[in-house]
């Protein structure tokens, strides 16, 4: 049962050929058993999954299950879950267990999905490489000497490995689609505003967006369908109606435009990556697709812009973190003063306090214009881009990384050089646009991934696409090796 997609275990499920519980029961068994190995679980929500599980098996038993009734997932460790913990990868909320559960784990569990526990990530979604945790680093099941990728690392080894069939991720950057393409999973970036941020805990608000990891866009779809849609909870949340994003699957790719950006195809990114995306675009002219070349002129001021808004964003939102209200508290505080320095140097790790540094330089008064406003003023330019682009074409392909999982510490020293990992994903965040990482071969035995790019709230598009690649390739079905069914 662990090689089985969300749709092949909702069938099985429906003709009985094992029960939610024994299904929980025996994916809580193996996370226990090979988790050791990867380190992609913080926390397993054990009674919580078996009694979810029992109350699945009664609504079916009822004749009143779903798609999603009886199926387990997992979500990253920033989204709320009522009576577990939800660390955000950090020490500053090591203690912290939320008395609410996010819009999207409410809505899931509304579905009557069951929650195994929340996967590792790096320290409040700051990370390309999963390497920033306070519980340590998620290691690659494809080589456990690299990198899964980040912020959602432990997400994308957890569905990789086996351990359970799908997990929530957030896209700050490149987030969900970065660490799927690493990892040999589909991974999903809606339209920012498609699913709901209440209950997610924020890095930089004006670019954060949840979504779905998967085995395959099919399984994509069924997630997405139950997450997205209008909530009274989240101002930034889109009122606009949720498509039937199943029944467009199998829609034929007849006639759809192909656009392939020559600044996502120049030097610096693997030559095998490279031959492997050409390789997959060859498939979809296959399928009656045409392929034209078309410009992003602003991509390589997407890491710039970034990395100062996002910072700017995550020094305003991380303010929260004081040790007055929740959290870690240093002990025996002198004063306030001193309770404020010593929580916030014991609380957060060095990537959060380099980004809170870079983010209040770049707030601060006589430094506001000259980089917070003009940031801005690249971001809307990289936006018009996108929206010149997708004019003339249906949908942009390209890679999500310039290379594949490096090794583990390999960049630990040069935060540059790491952030240099999304520069093909990060420009997606900036314009709010959707995206997914598809699996399209390897380079060197490890994962590579195809990501395409569609027009605001065209995920119905991307699956479709998506899903009929899968339908003619098995790239998204291949496992690493050595990987126990025990």
């Amino acid at each position: 049962m662990f090689n089985l997609t969300l749709s092949e275990l909702s069938q099985a499920l429906s003709r009985g050929d094992f029960s939610s519980l024994e299904l929980t029961q025996a994916l809580l068994d193996r996370i226990q058993r090979l988790d050791t190995t990867y380190n992609s679980f913080i926390t397993l929500s054990e009674e919580q999954a078996l009694e979810q599980a029992k109350a699945a098996d009664a609504l079916r038993a009822a004749g009143k299950a779903t798609a999603l009734t009886g199926l387990p997932i997992a979500h990253k460790d920033l989204f709320c879950t009522q009576g577990i913990r939800t660390s955000c990868g950090s020490k500053m909320l090591d203690n912290f267990v939320s008395p609410y559960n996010a819009t999207l784990v409410e809505r899931l569990n509304q579905a009557g999905m069951v929650t195994l526990g929340k996967t590792n990530m790096d320290e409040f979604a700051m990370g390309s490489s999963n390497e920033s945790s306070y519980y340590g680093s998620v290691k690659n099941p494809w080589d456990t000497d690299r990198v899964p990728g980040g912020s959602s690392g432990g997400s994308a080894a957890a569905v990789a490995a086996r351990l359970v069939p799908a997990t929530t991720g957030s896209d700050t950057g490149g987030s969900i689609r970065q660490p799927a393409a690493l990892c040999g999973i589909t991974g999903l970036k809606p339209t920012y505003g498609r699913i709901s941020r209440y209950g997610m805990i924020a890095y930089a608000s004006s670019f954060d967006q949840a979504g779905p990891m998967t085995r395959s866009a099919e399984d994509a779809a069924l997630l997405l369908q139950a997450m997205a849609g209008e909530d009274p909870l989240d101002s930034t949340c889109s009122t606009q109606a949720v498509p039937d994003y199943s029944a467009t699957l199998n829609d034929s790719l007849a006639g759809l435009r192909i656009g392939l950006p020559k600044e996502y195809f120049a030097e610096g990114t693997d030559p095998q990556i490279l031959q492997r995306v050409r390789e997959a675009i060859s498939e979809f002219e296959k399928l009656g697709a045409s392929v034209k070349e078309i410009s992003l002129p602003n991509t390589q001021l997407s890491i710039p812009a970034y990395y100062i808004l996002a910072p700017a964003e995550a020094s305003s939102n991380l303010s929260r973190f004081d040790g007055v209200r929740y959290g870690h508290r240093c002990a025996s505080p002198k004063d306030l003063e001193d309770l404020y320095k010593r929580t916030r140097a014991e609380g957060f790790g060095p990537e959060v306090k380099r980004r809170i540094m870079v983010g209040t330089y770049a707030l601060s008064e006589g430094f506001y214009d000259a980089y917070y406003r003009k940031a801005q003023q690249i971001r809307r330019v990289i936006q018009q881009d996108f929206v010149a682009a997708l004019n003339e074409v249906d949908v942009i392909m390209a890679p999500v990384t310039p290379c594949s999982a490096f090794r583990l510490g390999e960049k630990n020293s040069d935060p540059v050089s790491m952030y240099m990992e999304d520069i093909f994903t990060l420009s997606l965040n900036l314009a709010g646009l959707p995206g997914i990482s598809i699996p399209c071969g390897f380079a060197d035995h490890l994962p590579v991934g195809l990501q395409i790019i569609g027009n605001y709230f065209a995920e119905g598009k991307l699956l479709n696409v998506a899903h009929q690649y899968q339908q003619v390739t098995a790239w998204h079905t291949q496992a690493p090796a050595n990987l126990s069914e025990g």
